[in-house]
């Protein structure tokens, strides 16, 4: 089973929010809001949207890169995890 299968109940709640910070970004616009309070709004849909790539990335690394069965202390999991660290950092 693939992981978006497994926690799609939970990845569709995050797409949902998201898409409420969408719509929250377009009644901003529409209402002609500061900028400053658009620009809020983007921001916290973005970081939300890097959130759902970061949980999809991993997802993906450790179910299609690496078996999911490889023991955590094996070389192939440790870079596995530091790769993932490094995703998660960067998407920040």
């Amino acid at each position: 089973m693939a992981h978006t299968i497994r926690d799609k109940a939970k990845l569709l709640n995050r797409v949902r929010r998201i898409r409420g910070q969408v719509d929250a970004i377009e009644r901003a616009l529409e209402a002609e809001q500061d900028c400053a309070d658009v620009l809020l709004t983007i921001a916290a849909c973005r970081g939300a949207i890097n959130g759902l790539m970061g949980e999809v990335i991993e997802g993906h690394i450790r179910y299609h890169v690496i078996n999911p069965d490889t023991k955590p202390t094996s070389p192939q999991a440790i870079a596995a995890q530091q790769l993932m660290d490094v995703v998660k950092t960067y998407l920040k």
